[in-house]
């Protein structure tokens, strides 16, 4: 019997043009372009593909306001395979969260937030009566492969008077659990400093190029030194953009430093994905390609480095007798114009654009 689909002529990102056959949604050849034979030939000429992208900061329960959308709307219909929630669910919902996420067609992981109540509020973690030990332990016990870390939002209008307390709370249980923390950083109080000493290895700093006064560099543009500690002891960067989290200025501040682009996620979910200035996975790539990043740079951080730091090396890698797990984009010439999250816009000369994605055996265009 013939191999069931072949995607003729793909570029990966590397610079190489294969056929890639796929039998049952499993790869089953890597060959030279224009040689594979299949049931099923689609013809990929002039786009490339690369292992299914992944987004580690996706707000992905639509029932939630204003923080949450469809899942397959923020994942497979964005060109992204993978998406991970991160905490829109605490302990309380996080069970019905994991049932719906079965239903989707994009490969779904959670980060648990340590607040029982999750964002059912924006203030989740201003009582530290929510913050409850116990509840953490049982929902990661009840659903291990789907919780990846643990996320707690570190800002003075989610903390309100409970100051740092709840992050050295989040500390303990991530110790406990053996779990990483993502932390979102914002205004303070408590300063970006008392954040950044509770991080270790492991850890991700999400929003790392807010515009906010409470951010990562000085206002001569260079780093805090509290910040090459951290990424010195393994704290990695997630850029998180969301609707007030990414500056073109402090990302260009990063890129003068030297800062090490580590993941790129869109912190999507319905009113940043429709009204802007997230849109997209592909509209926040495309960002990073302005800013003088490679193709081969911006793709490795939503594939193989976020895959990497998900323990899921082979959901960031295209090899034979692995699952067929892709994403198919095109690097379109023509202006594009993108905004941060200041209301600063800049325009593009070349744009990516999410074609489709190939998961579970089957392909979905976007």
């Amino acid at each position: 019997m013939g191999t069931e689909n072949v995607l003729r002529n793909l570029r990966l990102v590397d610079g190489r043009t294969v056929d890639i056959s796929i039998q049952d949604g499993i790869i089953t050849a890597i060959t030279p372009p224009g040689q594979a034979e299949g049931r099923t030939l689609l013809d990929c000429s002039g786009l490339y593909g690369s292992s299914g992208w992944i987004d580690l900061h996706v707000h992905a329960v639509p029932e939630l306001d204003p923080y949450g959308d469809v899942i397959d709307e923020i994942g497979v219909k964005q060109g992204v395979t993978t998406v991970v929630d991160a905490g829109s669910c605490g302990a309380d919902r996080i069970g019905a969260f994991y049932s719906a996420s079965l239903l989707a067609d994009t490969r779904v992981f959670a980060l648990l937030n340590i607040s029982r109540i999750g964002l059912t509020r924006t203030d989740e973690l201003s009582k530290l009566d929510w913050i409850d030990r116990n509840c953490a332990l049982a929902a990661v016990e009840a659903y291990p492969e789907f919780i990846v870390g643990l996320k707690a939002r570190i800002s003075q209008s989610v903390v309100k008077d409970s100051g740092i307390e709840p992050l050295k709370l989040a500390r303990t249980l991530s110790d406990e659990m053996k779990l990483p923390l993502m932390v979102h950083i914002g205004s303070a109080p408590p300063a970006i400093s008392e954040v950044l000493e509770l991080l270790r290895a492991g850890d991700v700093i999400t929003h790392y190029l807010n515009g906010k006064a409470n951010n990562l560099f000085r206002a001569d543009g260079t780093p805090q030194p509290e910040l090459l500690d951290a990424v010195a002891r393994g704290v990695l960067l997630d850029v998180g953009h969301g609707t007030a989290s990414f500056s073109f200025q402090v990302a260009e501040q990063a890129k003068r430093a030297g800062i090490a682009l580590n993941t790129i996620s869109t912190d999507i979910y319905r009113g940043n994905r429709l009204n802007g200035p997230v849109y997209s996975m592909a509209d926040v790539l495309t960002k990073f390609l302005y800013l003088g990043y490679s193709l081969e740079e911006v793709i490795r951080a939503v594939t193989s480095s976020a895959a990497a730091w998900l323990g899921k090396p082979e959901l960031g890698q295209i090899r034979v007798g692995g699952q067929a797990n892709l994403t198919l984009f095109a690097l379109e010439a023509g202006e594009k114009q993108l905004m941060d999250s200041e209301g600063d816009v800049r325009t593009a000369n070349h744009y990516i654009e999410a074609k489709g994605v190939f998961i579970n055996g089957s392909l979905i265009t976007s």
